[in-house]
C-alpha cells in the first residue's frame, strides 16, 4: 500500500505531466503528447494497483484538487487534439473512398 505522501506525489507527478500535455496540444506535437500520455497512463496504473486509505482530509482535498486540475487539463487537450483527429478521420476517409471507386471503376 503507497502511503498518502506518496500517492500525493503520484498524483502531483500526473498533474505536472497534464500541464505538459497542454503544451504539447497546443503546439501541435503530438509524439510528445503520445510520450505524456504513455507516462501519465504508468503513473495511474501505480496509483489502481495500490490500494488507498482515504484519512487526513487535507490530504483528500489535496487529490481532490489535483484530480480536478487534471481533467481541466484533459478538456484543454481535447480542445486541440478534436479537430486534428477529425482532420485525420476525414483524410483517411477520402483515402478509403478513393480506393472503392479505383477498384469499382477499375482505376
Amino acid at each position: 500500500m503507497l502511503l498518502m505522501s506518496a500517492q500525493i506525489e503520484l498524483y502531483e507527478q500526473m498533474c505536472a505531466l497534464s500541464a505538459k500535455m497542454v503544451e504539447a496540444a497546443r503546439a501541435h506535437d503530438w509524439e510528445r503528447l503520445v510520450d505524456l500520455e504513455r507516462a501519465v497512463a504508468a503513473l495511474r496504473d501505480t496509483l489502481m494497483r495500490e490500494s488507498e486509505a482515504q484519512s487526513d482530509p487535507r490530504i483528500v482535498e489535496r487529490k481532490r484538487e489535483l484530480i480536478q486540475r487534471i481533467l481541466q487539463d484533459d478538456a484543454e487537450i481535447r480542445r486541440h487534439t478534436e479537430p486534428w483527429m477529425e482532420q485525420v478521420r476525414r483524410f483517411l476517409s477520402s483515402g478509403a473512398k478513393k480506393r472503392q471507386i479505383d477498384r469499382a471503376y477499375g482505376g
